[in-house]
């Protein structure tokens, strides 16, 4: 038997963590199974769901949810299979879908964007891939930051990917629909504080991110 981090036959595929999270799921799960010859794919013996919080990272519904939850859940799928009182069930084909490696092109942030996807896309990539941008020829990747949705569109502040407040502690990027407060980052000088990035490459208000 097998273990897969999330419902299937829902994301199949090396990085479903990733892409739930990324897609702007609200569940996701686990599944132990009967694996056959295509990928993740064979029948189900057990099913656990986990709910994905608002502000949850991908190592947050990992380590604290899905690797606890599957160590236990390995167990008592197997036990059941041993003492024969599970039942298999065939997974769904009309309800699967595929989605490859979360690389570097998918963990690109694209500031034009909605807030919602590029906050999505940076809780889906911390603490790997990293959610990546650029300043200048400076890869910068973004971990912990908060999102400031705007209520209208008229009260949106800058254009997208432009810096547009600097605190002791964090810096804003605009973007469609709002802010994203950047609060840790890593540079060329690794992960640091959004402060210390802002020191290390200069950053001013009114300067740009790569959009």
């Amino acid at each position: 038997i097998q273990y897969h981090p999330s419902l299937l036959p829902k994301y199949r595929g090396p990085s479903a963590i990733n892409w739930a999270i990324a897609l702007g799921e609200e569940k996701t799960g686990l599944t132990i199974f009967r694996p056959s010859d295509g990928l993740d794919e064979g029948e189900v013996i057990l099913q656990k769901e986990v709910v994905i919080g608002p502000d949850d990272t991908l190592g947050k519904v990992y380590f604290d949810h899905l690797f606890p939850m599957g160590v236990q859940a390995l167990l008592e799928a197997a036990d059941s299979v041993v003492a024969n009182e599970h039942q298999e069930i065939v997974q769904d084909e009309s309800q699967a879908n595929y989605e490859g490696w979360f690389g570097a092109d998918a963990a690109q942030i694209h500031w034009a964007t909605h807030i919602t996807q590029i906050y999505n896309l940076i809780r889906a990539c911390n603490p790997a891939p990293g959610a990546w941008t650029k300043f200048g020829e400076q890869k910068v990747q973004i971990y912990d930051a908060h999102k400031h949705v705007a209520p209208t569109f008229a009260s949106v502040k800058g254009k997208p990917g432009e810096i547009t407040q600097i605190t002791l502690d964090s810096f804003f990027v605009a973007c469609n629909g709002g802010q994203i407060e950047v609060l840790k980052a890593k540079g060329a000088a690794g992960k640091v504080t959004a402060a210390e990035l802002a020191k290390e490459l200069n950053l001013e208000i009114g300067q740009f991110f790569n959009l």
